[in-house]
């Protein structure tokens, strides 16, 4: 029976189990341990869910158990179920059921389940173990009760928590579903394109145009889905949740994507596709940018952004990954690449190339760890002849509503999004289209204040303005001084030939 699981009850259910470890292993190892188990079951689950279809099909426990009619195989002795039932010596059938599951799959689950120390007695007593197999016991986590990606949603939840029990910093962004929603509608996926995500997490971007082709009727199965991710866990989470989602044409490569590009063509070139949705690591420092500078695909194509930001180089690697015919990208970025003083001449050039499409600048709090303000950047390869020319700016910063410490888009704030983005035209304190004259004239900014005037508050209130608008607006308003006192002292210079 199905019984559809909320993203609220899995937070709850995945962080109880950390609570039956703590004091036990140190909170920044809780995923080497809680992970495998949680993956384990899923497969498990999923499992059993086909397997009763299969069964309503041919009434045969013999044919239900036909490779066929599973994602994965499961060897004798290594389900959910056989593991339970044991009470001694837990650890080690855990480890061998998952080493076995591993090489059962070898095209689509090797090394997924890392290398925790199940063994160990004292960090884990079977005491411990039990009650852990016992706590995930609790939910069915068939695909009818986790439709989607909420797993996903829930390793990143608890990457959040097992940061804030640890003490340190959470190094990963949770991108808010209805976010990748409204991104997804926006370039508008179609049966049979390539989705490529270069830096893809547990894969939601990815599962999420599927998901939402399939709401729409649309045939879903033959997208051609492909990502790339730094961390060797979470790539292989993703490699397991797309197949967990009946995805068949998946591709997820672990790497750093701007040190070694995976995907690449038969000339060793980059592969381009059809749609990318990307959410990259916000002005890294890390980053090789001398190796960018002479980079080997060609990717520097606008210039070599500073090293304290990297987020032009991925930027630049997504426009060199369309396809040039119909590549189109949708990229959540931080507000300082619309004006940062350092990237200036490398924002510039990709203004001048005409791929901007348009600038939608979001409301606070849609990051589970972060209160910030991102920016989507629309990118077409091919836009229409009536958009060429031009960049619609949407300021979008008060479309969300609030559950909690958490923001969301609702329907009716995606719905107005969208419909700005489609019609492409001019509304008053919400959108504004500009021209490339217009833009040049402001520096080659694109900070949306510069074309979307704040509006007023109603009289007698003071007005509203944010921190990083009124930065924004600053920076605009000096860039364009900038621009007009080049053209008075170029024109005082030819006065005086």
């Amino acid at each position: 029976m199905s019984s559809r699981i909320t993203q609220h009850e899995l937070e709850n259910y995945l962080w109880g189990a950390a609570t039956v470890l703590r004091g036990l292993i140190d909170a920044g190892d809780y995923k080497q341990y809680i992970f495998p188990l949680v993956f384990l079951k899923r497969i498990s689950d999923v499992y059993d869910e086909e397997h009763a279809a299969a069964m309503e099909i041919y009434g045969d426990e013999l044919l239900a158990d036909l490779p066929e009619n599973h994602r994965f195989a499961i060897p004798g002795g290594c389900h959910w179920d056989d593991i339970r039932a044991v009470t001694s010596d837990i650890g080690s059938t855990v480890l061998k059921a998952m080493r076995a599951i591993e090489s059962a799959n070898p095209d689509t689950l090797p090394g997924v389940f890392g290398d925790g120390d199940w063994g160990n007695k004292n960090l884990l007593p079977d005491s411990t173990l039990s009650d852990l197999i016992e706590h995930f016991s609790s939910k069915t986590l068939s695909i009818a009760n986790l439709p989607e990606d909420e797993l996903g949603n829930g390793y990143e939840y608890l990457i959040k928590k097992f940061a804030d029990d640890s003490g340190h910093t959470a190094q990963e962004f949770y991108t808010n579903r209805t976010l990748v929603h409204l991104m997804t509608l926006m370039l508008e996926p179609q049966p049979g394109e390539s989705v490529y995500d270069p830096t893809c997490g547990t894969g939601g971007m990815l599962i999420s145009t599927a998901a939402e082709m399939k709401r729409q009727g649309k045939e879903w199965r033959n997208l051609r889905l492909y990502g790339q991710e730094l961390n060797h866990g979470t790539s292989a989470i993703a490699r397991m949740n797309l197949f967990l989602h009946g995805i068949t044409d998946g591709h997820i490569a672990h790497g750093d994507t701007l040190a070694r590009p995976d995907f690449l063509n038969s000339k060793g070139d980059l592969q381009t596709f059809d749609v990318v949705l990307a959410n990259p690591p916000y002005s890294i420092r890390a980053w090789n940018r001398a190796a960018f500078a002479r980079d080997a695909y060609g990717r520097n194509i606008w210039g070599v952004p500073p090293q304290n930001a990297a987020d032009y180089a991925f930027i630049q690697h997504i426009t060199k990954s369309l396809d040039p015919k119909t590549g189109r990208a949708a990229v959540l970025l931080p507000h300082g690449i619309l004006h940062r003083l350092a990237e200036a001449e490398v924002r510039r050039a990709m203004i001048e190339s005409d791929l901007v499409e348009a600038v939608i600048g979001l409301a606070h709090g849609l990051f589970y760890n972060s209160g910030m303000e991102a920016i989507v950047l629309v990118l077409n390869a091919n836009k229409p002849v009536e958009r060429q020319g031009q960049v619609l700016f949407i300021n979008a910063k008060n479309e969300y509503f609030r559950e909690g410490v958490q923001s969301f888009l609702s329907d009716a704030h995606q719905t107005r999004i969208l419909d700005a983005y489609r019609h492409f035209s001019p509304e008053l304190g919400f959108a504004a289209v500009s021209c490339l004259d217009e833009i040049r004239s402001k520096g080659h900014t694109l900070a949306i204040p510069a074309y979307v005037p704040v509006a007023r508050a109603a009289a007698g209130e003071a007005d509203s303005l944010s921190v990083a608008d009124a930065v924004a607006a600053w920076r605009s308003a000096s860039a364009a001084a900038d621009v007009a006192l080049d053209d008075i002292q170029e024109l005082l210079a030819g006065g005086t030939k």
